[in-house]
């Protein structure tokens, strides 16, 4: 059966596969950046769209704030006038197709917090016209994209698939990723109606190798959805695992290592010191929030997120019982360096970072907890750990180092001298295994 395209979706058909479409990227984050700059490298022009002056400042004189996004992408996009940045939502009704990259964080009550998603498409409503596509990248429940964000833009009277298209693909973004940036990474797109599906493949495809399309908003968001549990649950496995053998005097990550040469039936995961990111930690508690009202109860996932929420404190417990038998002394009024405050390795970013957490608890049982990260000058403001808020790294110094009573490897970055921080330091905690990937064997070391 056919489907009759309204005019103004054909009209927006021809602009989106001409590449003559205005794409307008709201939230200029960790994923709206990279893909903005995407689309300005495919020749399309770009609205980049932030309430954070300080990020529209530099956009605007071609420069970025994400480490590992090079402003020598931005200059020539906006020297060629194909990328454009605001922070007026007035301007939103000038973009043809309207990107939602916000956060999609979790309330104290462990419950999803859509604030922002729910602001800003509050503030497409005020500007949406007939012949628009709005799609929903930010990851959630299934069920957002048509439950929350369609009744608020179609209280103007407008009608979603008739009068303006709505769909959601999830982003895939893994910051820092050398193998696998935006342009590199198949997309996931979803839609209730046949037209708003079609524009939203067409726009995608000029910029990514592959598109998937799934029958619905709902099926998109739970690819997402069912992406992170995955990744969750298994780092919640080997995290448990690590506890075990350890107490078996079994080395975990030589266990993983020898099983991932398995070619089928295996893919490796590795412990650490909690969960980190936007998603990872986040995710899954928008599924077990979503199913209750289902009366469905997510039993595995819950146990699996609760591992992985104790591990900061396992590795408080290591760090404190070696210095007690070290040096004859606990936490209480040591001095401690923790290396690397980003959640994962090579990158800047410190979202739900453990690293965080960890500090917090050090200083919660009477020590002092300093950083160093050759990728976070500074801890800029963050709502969960306000004690934290624009506390500035230390230097990377092996006479200075030497002074702390342990250091504590919280993220493996490449950029460290690993040898060199082990010759320094009286004591290292290492729970990446960092040392031990660097061939690094010392009484120095404990994993944690």
């Amino acid at each position: 059966m056919s489907i009759e395209w309204p005019a103004h979706g054909l009209k927006l058909q021809a602009r989106i596969e001409g590449g003559t479409a205005k794409i307008g990227v709201i939230g200029m984050g960790y994923v709206g950046l990279p893909l903005a700059v995407a689309f300005c490298e495919a020749n399309c022009p770009v609205l980049a769209v932030d309430l954070d002056d300080a990020k529209i400042d530099a956009l605007k004189s071609g420069q970025s704030y994400i480490k590992h996004i090079d402003g020598a992408r931005i200059a020539p996009q906006v020297e060629a006038k194909r990328l454009d940045a605001t922070s007026d939502l007035d301007r939103l009704g000038e973009a043809d197709v309207l990107l939602i990259c916000v956060p999609t964080p979790l309330s104290r009550h462990l419950e999803p917090d859509l604030k922002y998603v729910e602001a800003t498409t509050a503030a497409i409503a005020k500007t949406l016209r007939r012949g628009q596509l709005v799609i929903l990248e930010s990851t959630t429940y299934p069920g957002t994209t048509r439950e929350v964000m369609q009744p608020i833009l179609e209280a103007g009277g407008l009608i979603a698939g008739k009068d303006f298209f709505l769909a959601y693909s999830p982003e895939r973004e893994d910051p820092g990723n050398p193998t696998y940036s935006t342009t590199q990474i198949p997309k996931v797109v979803g839609a209730d109606d046949k037209v708003s599906a079609d524009l939203a493949l067409a726009l995608y495809k000029h910029v990514v190798p592959q598109t998937i399309a799934v029958s619905s908003a709902a099926t998109a968001e739970a690819v997402k959805i069912t992406e992170n549990v995955f990744r969750a649950v298994n780092i919640a496995l080997v995290n448990e695992l690590k506890l075990i053998f350890t107490a078996m005097d079994i080395d975990v990550w030589e266990v993983i290592d020898a099983a991932k040469t398995k070619p089928f039936g295996f893919m490796p995961f590795y412990p650490g010191p909690g969960l980190g990111g936007h998603c990872i930690p986040i995710d899954p508690f928008y599924l077990t929030w979503k199913a209750r009202e289902f009366n469905q109860h997510t039993k595995f996932i819950e146990l699996a997120g609760q591992i992985n929420a104790d591990m900061p404190q396992h590795v408080i417990r290591v760090m404190s019982d070696t210095l007690d038998a070290r040096f004859g002394r606990g936490l209480r009024g040591s001095r401690i360096l923790v290396l690397g405050v980003a959640y994962k390795k090579n990158v800047d970013d410190i979202r739900e970072s453990p690293s965080l957490r960890l500090m917090e608890m050090i200083e919660a049982r009477g020590a002092t907890a300093d950083f160093h990260d050759p990728h976070v000058a500074q801890i800029n403001g963050t709502r969960e750990h306000p004690t934290l808020n624009y506390r500035h790294g230390v230097a990377w110094d092996p006479a200075e180092i030497a002074k702390y009573d342990a250091v504590l490897i919280a993220t493996d970055h490449d950029a460290v001298d690993y040898a060199a921080l082990v010759e320094a330091a009286p004591l290292v905690i290492d729970t990446r295994n960092a040392c031990g990937k660097a061939g690094i064997v010392s009484e120095k070391v404990v994993r944690a």
